[in-house]
C-alpha cells in the first residue's frame, strides 16, 4: 500500500520515515520553497546516524530512502491507500488541502490529519466523502515515540476506524482511540502539568528549578514541566494551551498564563532560542531540595492531573486503559494517572482538590463528578 504524507517538516518527515521503514512506498509532499530538499537532507543524516549506531544496516538505509519519493507535486499522491496531513495548525488551510487531496485519490483511500488540537469533524467537512476522514496523531519524534492517538470524527465510518488502527498497529505503534474533543487525550489531560506548575511559580512557592527537581526526583517524571516546555517550545506549548482554552468555551481549567505569554512575546522560546525558562548559555540554577516542600508541590500538580484524567473518563473521551496508556506512552509519565489515583487513594485526591477549590474559589480546581461518585460508592478505577 502506498502512503503519502503532506508536509515535510519534522513531524511529516518522521511519519514518512516510519511508513518507509515498514515497507510502504511513500510520497512525501511539500510545496513550500526548499522544504523537500531540507527534509531529504535531514532524513539522510538521521538514517546515517542510525547506521553509525548499528540500529540499521547500510542496505536498510538505502532501502528506506528508495521507497520515499520526495515531491513538490501534489499529483504524486495518486494511488495512495493512506494520506496523512501534517501541516500548519490552521483549520482553513487544512480544509483546503483535504479538498484537494480528495480529488486526487481513489474512493477507498483513508485521508487522515495529524492535528494535535483541531476538530477532525471540521476538517472532514471539507470532503465530499467525509466518512473516510480520521485523525491519526503522532508524537514528536514520530520514529521514536510509541503512542499514536486515533480519532474518529462523527462522520468517520467504523470500517475506516478499524482499517486505520490496523495500519498503525502494524507499524509497531501503541494506538489509543480518543473522542474528537479538544486536545484528544494527551494534550487535554497534560494541561495541569504545565499550567499548575506555572501557577505555583507565580505564587512564589518555588522557582523553576525547584519545581522541575520535585517532579523528577520525587514524582519520577522524566523531565520537569519547565524543562519540558523549553524542549517543546514556549510558542508551541502556549498556542496549544490557547487553542484548547478557546475550544472548551474558555473553561477556567485550561486558562493560559501570562508568564508563558510573556516568555513567548520576549522570544524566550526555549532550547531552540537558547533562552526560555532557563538560560542555556549558563549553568542550570540550583534547586531547593526541601523534600517536604517538594511533596506539597507534587501533590498539588498530581491531584490536578488525576482530576483531568478522571474527567476524560467521565465524559467518555477514551477508556481508562487508553487514558493511562496515552499518558505513559505519549508523554512518558511514570504511572498511568488513574492507576496512580487508586494507589494513593481517590479520597485523598478529592480532599486535595476540595481544599484548593475552597482556598481559591476558582473553577479550575473543581473536582470531577466521577471522583465524588467513586468516593461515595467506595470504588477504585481498577
Amino acid at each position: 500500500m502506498k502512503v503519502s504524507v503532506i508536509g515535510a517538516g519534522t513531524m511529516g518527515a518522521g511519519i514518512a520515515q516510519v511508513a518507509a521503514t515498514n515497507g510502504h512506498e511513500v510520497c512525501l509532499f511539500d510545496s513550500f520553497d526548499g522544504a523537500i530538499k531540507n527534509a531529504e537532507t535531514k532524513l539522510n543524516k538521521i538514517l546515517n546516524r542510525l547506521v553509525e549506531k548499528e540500529r540499521i544496516s547500510d542496505q536498510e538505509k538505502n532501502d528506506i530512502l528508495s521507497r520515499i519519493n520526495f515531491s513538490e507535486k501534489l499529483e504524486d499522491i495518486s494511488r495512495s491507500g493512506l494520506v496523512i496531513e501534517a501541516i500548519i495548525e490552521n483549520l482553513e488551510i487544512k480544509q483546503k488541502i483535504f479538498a484537494d487531496i480528495e480529488k486526487l485519490v481513489d474512493n477507498d483511500c483513508i485521508i487522515a490529519s495529524n492535528t494535535s488540537s483541531l476538530s477532525i469533524a471540521s476538517i472532514a467537512s471539507s470532503c465530499k466523502k467525509s466518512g473516510r476522514v480520521i485523525g491519526i496523531h503522532f508524537f514528536n519524534p514520530a520514529p521514536l515515540m510509541p503512542l499514536v492517538e486515533i480519532i474518529p470524527a462523527v462522520q468517520t465510518s467504523s470500517e475506516i476506524l478499524k482499517n486505520a488502527k490496523s495500519i498503525i498497529d502494524s507499524w509497531g505503534k501503541v494506538t489509543v482511540i480518543a473522542k474528537d474533543t479538544p486536545g484528544f487525550i494527551v494534550n487535554r489531560v497534560a494541561r495541569p502539568f504545565y499550567g499548575e506548575a506555572i501557577r505555583i511559580y507565580e505564587e512564589g512557592v518555588a522557582d523553576f528549578a525547584t519545581i522541575d527537581w520535585t517532579m523528577r526526583e520525587i514524582g519520577g517524571f522524566r523531565m520537569g514541566p519547565f524543562k519540558l516546555m523549553d524542549y517543546i517550545g514556549n510558542d508551541i506549548n502556549y498556542t496549544v494551551t490557547e487553542t484548547v482554552f478557546a475550544a472548551f468555551y474558555f473553561d477556567q481549567r485550561y486558562k493560559p498564563s501570562f508568564t508563558q505569554k510573556r516568555m513567548m512575546e520576549a522570544g524566550y522560546l526555549g532550547k531552540k532560542s537558547e533562552r526560555g525558562y532557563y538560560d542555556y548559555s549558563k549553568e542550570t540554577p540550583k534547586a531547593n531540595e526541601d523534600r517536604e516542600l517538594g511533596k506539597k508541590i507534587l501533590w498539588r500538580i498530581l491531584a490536578m492531573l488525576i482530576n483531568e484524567a478522571a474527567d476524560a473518563l467521565f465524559l467518555n473521551i477514551a477508556t481508562k486503559e487508553d487514558i493511562d496508556l496515552a499518558m505513559t506512552k505519549g508523554v512518558n509519565y511514570p504511572k498511568g494517572l488513574l492507576a496512580w489515583a487508586d494507589e494513593i487513594g481517590i479520597k485523598n485526591v478529592l480532599n486535595q482538590l476540595e481544599e484548593l477549590y475552597c482556598e481559591y474559589g476558582e473553577d479550575r480546581y473543581r473536582p470531577s463528578p466521577l471522583l465524588r461518585r467513586m468516593v461515595k460508592n467506595n470504588k477504585t478505577f481498577y
